[in-house]
């Protein structure tokens, strides 16, 4: 009798150190795979318990076989677009006769690049009638997301919700929910929100994004500077410091990329230089590329004030300056016509991509408007030979010396009875100028968290291609405050 409680005992203490060694493999994981959880959330809108809880369950702490040899935390599958490199072991695949066969699995580079292809795969436009409605949900209600994976045919197992809550309330991943890595002076500093019970959305997800690794936000219809400072816990004159562009008492348009730490010295994706386009300044690049405009004029031989021709390459990175200073505008290019690009940068473009952030900000902000309104139709009719009997033609107008005395007083060149019979085309050509008025229809939508291409061309009544040329868009992938030409 006393050696079987010996061995009751020795078997509850070796089972009570063993569910404290994996406990503490479990908290390790956690405090290693907690920023890009909460990354991720702020990217795509999936709240940062349920990503942690998921890598958690589906790695088994990331000690299984397939976290520790492929980096992959989520059992992503290769599918038929993959194109890196893979691993094969047995699952859940049976051949034609029935027999347990090895499925093919995802490798990839770092674990990182496997929390960004997972939140991708949830976000697919291509399978929102499935995980769409989970971007609805609150995001603060991790059991409504846990239960919701279940209705979308996500997990098997009948029990999946209910791990995964378990996992959420055991190790309080919730609290991740409500915290963001966007810190003032220091990007990797995890702040909380000031406000007690539920965070400002625009503290989390929707509000501070980054470029360059330099956060920023879009600036909201009637958004003053006092507005933005106390919604990022930044002064104002910090706002100022900056943002060159931007001075005391100005107003920021809607959707205005508004730095609220201090830009980079030099770029950090892997884009080298940029091709100055057509009205662009020094500072729109400094925008787009969360680049010091000290830094780019030195690093170009440009002072404040000069600004580069169209076509011109500007150099982003690298210690050496330009050997030659790029050709600068001449009296006669035009000016720049609309604001520098205020639209969010267009995110990893595929999941080959995930694993190098750098490239999240090459793509050029495209703004919509200038290329519906710069072209005017109404000077092109010139067919009539002589300038002053185009004034007269002007039916539109309804003045009182065009109307009367038609300016046929040319009795030199014979073209005179031509004049008689050309005034019947140019009415006919001209009430054509109406046309100009479609580009003032343009409908615009912000991004919003959860969002997808597919669910906002539908919400429209568009496709994905139309907004994606509309917008000069690459790829799929959106990101929140992102503005859109739907129509």
């Amino acid at each position: 009798m006393l050696i079987r409680n010996q061995i009751l005992f020795l078997f509850v203490l070796s089972a009570t150190a063993l569910s404290a060694q994996m406990s503490d493999v479990q908290i390790e994981y956690i405090n290693r795979y907690k920023d890009i959880a909460i990354r991720e959330m702020e990217r795509t809108g999936i709240p940062a318990s349920i990503k942690l809880a998921q890598g958690l369950l589906e790695s088994n702490a990331g000690q299984s076989d397939l976290a520790r040899r492929a980096r992959n935390h989520f059992g992503m599958k290769c599918g038929s677009n993959w194109q890196g490199d893979t691993m094969y072991k047995e699952d859940d695949d049976y051949d034609e006769n029935g027999r347990l066969i090895k499925s093919c699995f995802r490798v990839y580079r770092s674990a990182e690049a496997s929390y960004v292809a997972h939140s991708e795969f949830l976000r697919d436009p291509r399978k929102a009638f499935r995980y769409g409605f989970l971007f609805r949900l609150d995001p603060f209600d991790y059991k409504a997301w846990a239960y919701g994976l279940k209705r979308a045919g996500y997990a098997t197992s009948p029990t999946y919700p209910e791990k995964l809550i378990t996992l959420i309330e055991r190790y309080q991943l919730y609290q991740y929910d409500k915290q963001t890595l966007i810190a003032i002076e220091d990007p990797t500093v995890i702040i909380e929100p000031s406000r007690p019970g539920r965070p400002p959305r625009s503290n989390i997800g929707s509000g501070i994004l980054r470029n360059n690794d330099v956060g920023y936000v879009l600036a909201n219809e009637g958004e003053t500077l006092d507005d933005i400072a106390r919604r990022v816990e930044v002064s104002v004159s910090a706002l100022l410091a900056y943002n060159e562009n931007l001075k005391a008492g100005t107003q920021p348009s809607e959707g205005q990329r508004i730095y609220v730490q201090p830009k980079r010295n030099a770029y950090r994706g892997k884009q080298k230089y940029h091709v100055v386009k057509p009205g662009e300044t020094m500072m729109d690049i400094s925008q787009e590329y969360a680049v010091k405009l000290s830094k780019l004029l030195e690093r170009n031989r440009l002072v404040e004030g000069q600004q580069p021709a169209a076509g011109e390459k500007i150099k982003l990175r690298g210690w050496c300056k330009v050997k030659v200073a790029p050709r600068l505008r001449d009296a006669n290019d035009p000016g720049p016509t609309t604001q520098p690009a205020t639209t969010a940068p267009t995110r990893p473009n595929g999941e080959l991509d995930m694993e190098e952030p750098e490239e999240e900000f090459i793509d050029e902000d495209i703004p919509a408007p200038p290329p519906s309104t710069n072209p005017p139709r109404t000077n092109p009719p010139s067919p009539p030979v002589n300038p002053n009997t185009e004034q007269p033609k002007v039916i539109i107008n309804p003045g009182s010396r065009p109307v009367s005395p038609p300016p046929g007083t040319g009795s030199n060149p014979p073209p005179a009875p031509p004049t008689n019979t050309q005034p019947a085309p140019p009415p006919i050509t001209q009430p054509t100028p109406p046309t100009p008025t479609p580009p003032a229809s343009a409908v615009y939508h912000t991004v919003q968290a959860g969002e997808t291409l597919w669910a906002i061309s539908q919400r429209y009544g568009t496709t994905v291609d139309a907004i994606k040329q509309l917008n000069g868009l690459t790829s799929n992938n959106l990101s929140i405050g992102m503005k859109l030409r739907v129509k």
